[in-house]
């Protein structure tokens, strides 16, 4: 998820179990940089492999067994500032709380969180939340500082309350959007092999729908207001390597980091009208294939890392387009 949001349900944790109004404003800013401490790991990255930061980024320092570990490493420096208000043992529990946030928000949205690491490499991901979201941000972002400036532990509990609230709302939204793919679906005749939806840039509302039928992957928008629409997308053959790129041997570089993007992607995989691989789980518009990220592979150079890629522009038509579908404008109501 995003940093603020990250900052911000950390310190909303710690002053929520911190119950000394002169210690709040401390405990806010250690829950809310230690909330933020695991995505330190985006610093691992190579300019020789451009995919290593996708293997390390939400790894070991986002996994659950870890979170103790994280907090003594971000305790200990923050202790030298913290010491006038705080003892050791106040400290590390700030920073405790604040660590422990960051791994399980992330897991709620679609890019997926390795909770389980190391007894687990599968990437965890509710999709019960978008990265950005500032109706699920603001209000916490809000209460927090209002309960560190007031010294109001209950405005933190609020801020904790609102957090659970929201990402259950955004639960029922997923659960609510997933019935209806799968209904549209089947309307079509189809027998989706697997079918997932998650939700659009910064709301719970417009969903993006992806499926694979036959080989052939079908991407739409659902979304789940009072009323609940069908927004018909397009579709795009899956990815096959043995077609695409069969010369490739299985241990040559190039084959070796289309594995990992397929680990990474979770084997969505498709290959563009440019003939590069993307993923296809994210796009601006939730009804388009017009991937967000994706890497570039040269089959003539088979010993040298594949390219990596990323575009998260948005022009005014697309905008537009994104919000009809927000609003369900030129959208099927589906009935009850």
């Amino acid at each position: 998820m995003d940093p603020i949001s990250q900052g911000a349900l950390g310190a909303a944790l710690a002053t929520s179990t911190q119950d000394r109004k002169k210690r709040l404003f401390t405990v806010a800013w250690l829950g809310a940089l230690a909330g933020l401490a695991p995505d330190l790991d985006v610093l691992i990255r190579s300019n020789a492999d451009p995919l290593l930061f996708l293997e390390y980024h939400r790894q070991f320092s986002h996994a659950l067994v870890f979170v103790p570990f994280g907090a003594l490493l971000v305790a200990w420096p923050l202790y030298f500032f913290a010491r006038k208000s705080l003892s050791w043992r106040q400290t590390y529990l700030a920073c405790l709380a604040g660590y422990a946030t960051h791994g399980l928000l992330d897991a709620c949205t679609s890019y997926g969180t390795q909770l389980f690491w190391p007894f687990s490499d599968a990437r965890v991901a509710w999709n019960n939340s978008s990265i950005v979201d500032p109706l699920f941000t603001l209000p916490v972002l809000a209460l927090v500082i209002a309960a560190a400036t007031l010294g109001k532990r209950f405005l933190g509990i609020l801020a904790m309350a609102w957090a659970l609230f929201y990402l259950g709302f955004g639960w029922v939204q997923q659960e609510r959007a997933m019935d209806i793919a799968d209904t549209q679906a089947k309307l079509r005749g189809h027998v989706p092999l697997r079918l997932s939806v998650k939700p659009s840039f910064g709301n719970v509302v417009l969903f993006k729908s992806i499926y694979e039928n036959e080989g052939i992957y079908h991407v739409d928008a659902v979304r789940v207001g009072l009323s609940s629409h069908w927004c018909e997308g397009t579709s795009i053959a899956r990815f096959d390597k043995r077609t695409s790129y069969a010369e490739l041997a299985r241990d040559s570089q190039q084959a070796l980091d289309i594995e990992r993007f397929r680990w990474f992607s979770d084997d969505y995989l498709a290959q563009d009208e440019a003939g590069r691989v993307i993923d296809m789980r994210y796009s601006m518009i939730p009804d388009s294939i017009d991937a967000m990220w994706g890497i570039t592979v040269d089959a003539t150079r088979p010993h040298d890392h594949v390219g990596w890629w990323a575009s998260r522009q948005l022009d005014a038509e697309q905008f537009a387009h994104f919000t009809d579908l927000l609003l369900g404008r030129g959208c099927k109501e589906v009935s009850k």
